[in-house]
């Protein structure tokens, strides 16, 4: 019986049981998207398949999952649920670890929804608004300004993320011997360890026996040289002097559309050739500023001729269901035309201030920051508008002048007022970024000196440096690692002064310095790559912002870093940037000052049974940070079982006040409960989560 009065979503409790048979064909009838019930016997595969998050430690008790095409299916299931008091949660990639994607009801898997354009900007800075472009999957009449849409049906696959770095991914392989550290903390080699990187002439290069590899070393090297050449699908730019890696099409492998969701992160490494950054990592040059000049000056990788953006930025336009991953694959397939000094064809790709790979199309919603930050702001700061669907069904252009309330609550909060299914947003032009890791062995003597190094190496850095330093255990029988990466976006010759900066510590032998020119694809997978992260697995997140870091958290940190068990990642990441300038926006101004944000990401296996995986993590950002900690985290980084207070702290009281407001004008009972909001509609707090693996 349909529901005629008000029902608070708040209360709704999914309950493992089958969606009833007419309710079913209600639902099928409804929508042109399929429909997965959980106890049907032909849907025993696909039900399962939509309905795995990356965590395996959150169950759902859903009673169907649905795939819509386009908003109108959307809003089909919405109304539907709507009507019979059903509980919606919506899944767009799955990698959320608090697991609310799958809490409700009917689970919507937004992965059909995947159309992907690219759009220059019109003479007058305007683009063509997501109200007067085709719907999804549409085959009409395209419109003008530059656009592109991609007509294949076949999506940009996923791929491994091991092709981020080669260096770093034979040297994290399991077959690989590091030196270890007995009981007492001296150091133990090893059978075979590998030498420091140290690399004495231009054209040196140095490689830890590494199988043969399709791809050539001149893919993967900063050191191979070619003359400029014509601009393809893929290529970092056409007049880059090192050969670019292979077009994305040949570097990620197909994944089947009904295996594993999360399977290509899991599957193991292909062959792959390994390099080294040519630039001695115990250079003596200790500030960007000083003017000293740079040794080694015939290995920079001069860029004579190369191409300069005509579009400061350009227009992307993806569905929900895309995975950030995909999106990155498209903008560098589909480079956008350039200047060309020489005055043949140029181009350059342009991508969207992501996170770093892997994360879901809702980051655009919920914060997100990763490499392109610093110099272009958070994700949200970067969205133009969004198409979703309201609680009431109804589906609407939010913008800044369509819905300004809305559109200002959606870029921080946006999964508790309606669902996203499509954006549009800028993008901007990165040739190339002089990137990578320099990995240290963690050493609890000596790791806290190399921490602090690099606090101060990286303070007042430019907004073209994204750089952070990551603490990771495991795995078992192996040395934990500090790892620093940075992300330089601009050009190597300036890159190199800040490799120096900081590479110059001494404190430890450097086990691996592979910083070098690149795709910015193949710097997006490099947390992943670090992290060894596996879909399926138990993950715990906590997150913080930081105003300091004093050296007593610096060495505390450490001690209790090198307690805690195999799986367990420490992160610190510059902020700062354009995400400090923002005023007004959902995600305070107090927030957007911090110096630091951290993160313990935490993975163990489903058979673990050890408190320290959680207590561990919970005790260093409480505790250790707490007293130097601004408000809550960014909301990208909110985990499983977090307390409303912390949610309620990542917008700062009087945001979170208008929130309030804004949620009671759009979305007064509740409707999307299975998200991060923290109170019911009595304002009381309040968190549902999805249920978790019987032992």
């Amino acid at each position: 019986m349909a529901n005629d009065t008000p029902f608070d979503f708040t209360n709704r409790k999914a309950v493992n049981a089958a969606l009833e048979p007419h309710l079913h064909a209600e639902l099928a009838s409804a929508v042109k998207g399929p429909v997965y019930l959980r106890e049907a016997p032909s849907d025993c595969a696909r039900f399962p398949e939509f309905t795995t998050m990356f965590n395996g430690n959150v169950t759902t008790a859903a009673k169907a999952v649905v795939l819509p095409v386009d908003a109108k299916d959307v809003s089909s299931i919405v109304t539907f649920c709507l009507k019979h008091s059903l509980s919606p949660s919506v899944k767009a990639g799955g990698f959320g670890v608090a697991g609310w994607a799958v809490g409700g009801d009917i689970v919507i898997d937004l992965c059909r929804i995947a159309d992907t354009d690219i759009e220059v900007p019109a003479a007058d800075g305007s683009y063509t608004g997501l109200a007067d472009m085709c719907p999804p999957g549409s085959k009409g009449k395209q419109v003008t300004n530059g656009k592109r849409r991609r007509e294949d049906e076949e999506r940009p696959v996923l791929g491994r993320y091991h092709l981020a770095s080669a260096a770093v991914q034979n040297f994290l392989k399991p077959s690989a011997l590091r030196r270890r550290i007995d009981q007492d903390g001296s150091s133990v080699p090893s059978e075979r360890a590998p030498s420091p990187p140290h690399i004495g002439d231009p054209g040196q290069s140095r490689s830890f026996d590494v199988p043969p590899s399709s791809a050539s070393a001149s893919s993967l090297s900063p050191l191979s040289v070619s003359p400029p050449t014509s601009a393809s699908t893929g290529a970092a730019g056409p007049s880059s002097i090192h050969n670019p890696p292979p077009a994305p099409s040949r570097l990620y492998a197909a994944t089947q559309s009904d295996g594993d969701p999360f399977g290509y992160i899991s599957s193991g490494p292909a062959p792959v050739q390994d390099v080294i950054a040519n630039y001695p990592p115990s250079s003596a040059i200790t500030s960007w500023s000083s003017g000293v000049p740079l040794p080694n000056p015939f290995a920079m990788g001069q860029h004579y001729g190369a191409p300069t953006p005509i579009h400061p930025h350009v227009y992307v336009t993806f569905g929900s269901g895309m995975r950030q991953k995909q999106i990155d694959i498209f903008t560098s397939e589909n480079p956008v035309e350039a200047k060309s000094v020489s005055g043949g064809h140029a181009t350059i790709p342009y991508h969207v201030p992501f996170a770093a790979h892997p994360v879901g199309s809702s980051i655009m919603i919920l914060g997100g920051f990763g490499f392109l930050g610093r110099l272009h702001g958070l994700s949200v700061d970067n969205l133009v508008e969004v198409e979703m669907v309201l609680a009431d069904g109804s589906i609407v252009i939010v913008n800044e002048d369509s819905h300004p309330d809305l559109w200002w609550a959606v870029r921080g909060a946006g999964p508790a007022f309606g669902i996203a299914t499509r954006y549009k947003a800028k993008a901007f032009p990165v040739p190339h970024v002089f990137a990578g890791n320099i990995i240290y062995r963690f050493h609890p003597a000596t790791a806290a000196s190399l921490i602090k190094h690099f606090r101060d190496c990286v303070k007042g850095a430019p907004r073209e440096l994204y750089a952070n330093v990551l603490l990771t255990a495991g795995p078992e029988g192996k040395d934990s690692l500090v790892v620093i990466q940075m992300c330089y976006v601009g050009t190597k010759e300036k890159g190199q002064e800040f490799l120096a900066a900081i590479s110059s510590w001494t404190g430890e032998t450097c086990l691996l310095n592979e910083v070098h020119e690149k795709s910015f694809l193949h710097q997006q997978d490099s947390v992943a790559q670090v992290l060894r992260a596996k879909a399926g697995r138990q993950w715990f997140i906590r997150s913080a912002l930081i105003t300091s870091l004093p050296d007593d958290v610096v060495h505390d940190t450490v001690l209790q870093f090198a307690n805690t068990p195999i799986g367990c990642t420490w992160l610190f990441e510059l902020t700062g940037g354009r995400i400090a300038d923002i005023e007004g926006a959902c995600i305070p101004k107090a927030q957007r000052q911090a110096l630091f944000t951290i993160a313990a990401l935490h993975q163990w296996e489903m058979g673990v049974d050890d408190p320290r995986c959680i207590a561990s993590a919970e005790e260093w950002i409480a505790d250790t940070l707490g007293p130097h900690q601004t408000g809550g985290p960014l909301p990208s980084f909110l985990g499983r079982h977090e307390a409303p207070s912390r949610i309620m702290a990542c917008y700062g009281e009087e945001n979170f006040a208008r929130l309030k407001e804004i949620k009671k004008k759009y979305d007064p009972d509740n409707m999307f409960a299975n998200s991060l909001w923290p109170v019911d509609t009595a304002d009381e707090p309040f968190l549902r989560e999805p249920g978790t693996p019987e032992p």
